[in-house]
């Protein structure tokens, strides 16, 4: 994409990759090698310049203010920081049709809220085709909750982006950014206020993040949730998390049933050289039933895991059967 886009590009081109909170992202050094427009990590004020690639640093969200870029170290969404649904949502609320949602190769649903953020404030949104992509998960998702306006190939993205920057815009059909889109935007800059009245209604789930009450939102077709301090979750990507938390559970069960199991062996065996047989018979008991439940607890991380695989692979068959509409012709697909 970076490869296809002209020195003249009359944009800023923003970017967000999930990258590991701690290390360096070497992300524009790639993007300024690949092509024409320079490209460098973003820094707090920004301003939104013609022909330039920032990248969202490790550990910030990279959001839009009017004119200028915000790095925040606000809640997470989807389990990540950065995250590209605070992106979208800023961008849309600040800039409305004059912003192109674009949703790259990615696992799980990042990407979907706030392509459904741009489509309603006037916005293109475009996503890579998913037979090109290495993981279709993300653009998939897309298609799946929003009407969709081009789907193109990775390598065709560059001549489309420039394309239709060039294309005149009515600003005046812009329709205002509805309170949830600012309340939310807020909430990823860290406004304490936004936070002290959490949006939708109580959704009977915890937050996996920090164990907070979730609260459901409904927007666009598209079901999400969000909890009282900020996290916020799209369906995959909560089970997602949810599986994660489930399975280090099972394993810190596993662990101490093992460990419960070894110490009263031990025990058992002290206490039979003292020749108090009672004593050893208990613990003997103690330690049969633990090594037991530990089996047990084995066999379910087993049935967990084989659980979760077949669930990933279903929805990603039923999604590559599935079709999606576009509001304007798709480009090239």
């Amino acid at each position: 994409m970076a490869a296809g886009l002209p020195a003249d590009l009359p944009a800023t081109v923003l970017v967000v990759l999930h990258v590991p909170d701690t290390g360096r992202s070497h992300l524009p050094e790639i993007l300024g090698r690949a092509g024409a427009l320079p490209a460098r990590h973003a820094r707090e004020g920004d301003p939104l310049r013609r022909g330039e690639i920032l990248v969202a640093p490790p550990n910030h969200h990279l959001t839009v203010r009017a004119g200028a870029v915000h790095l925040t170290h606000g809640p997470r969404e989807n389990g990540h920081r950065p995250a590209v649904d605070p992106l979208f949502r800023t961008a849309a609320r600040w800039h409305g049709p004059r912003v192109i949602g674009v949703v790259l190769s990615g696992t799980l649903d990042d990407g979907t809220a706030g392509q459904v953020a741009v489509s309603r404030e006037g916005g293109l949104c475009v996503v890579q085709a998913p037979g090109d992509a290495l993981y279709p998960g993300m653009p998939l998702n897309v298609l799946e909750h929003v009407a969709v306006d081009h789907v193109v190939p990775a390598a065709d993205l560059g001549r489309l982006l420039d394309r239709l920057c060039r294309e005149p815009i009515d600003l005046a059909t812009a329709p205002a950014p509805p309170a949830l889109m600012r309340k939310e935007a807020d909430i990823v800059d860290l406004d304490v206020s936004a936070s002290s009245d959490p949006p939708g209604e109580p959704a009977g789930l915890g937050c996996p993040e920090c164990g907070g009450s979730l609260y459901g939102i409904q927007e666009g077709g598209l079901t999400r949730f969000r909890c009282r301090v900020g996290h916020a979750w799209s369906p995959e990507s909560l089970l997602a998390e949810q599986s994660e938390a489930l399975e280090s559970a099972l394993w810190l069960a596993l662990r101490t049933l093992e460990d419960r199991g070894a110490l009263c062996r031990r025990t058992e065996q002290s206490a039979r050289d003292r020749g108090a047989e009672g004593t050893a018979l208990r613990f003997r008991s103690q330690a049969a039933e633990a090594e037991a439940a530990a089996r047990l607890m084995r066999r379910a991380l087993e049935h967990t895991q084989l659980v979760t695989r077949d669930t990933v692979g279903t929805v990603e068959d039923d999604q590559a059967r599935g079709t999606a509409g576009s509001r304007r012709p798709a480009a090239d697909g």
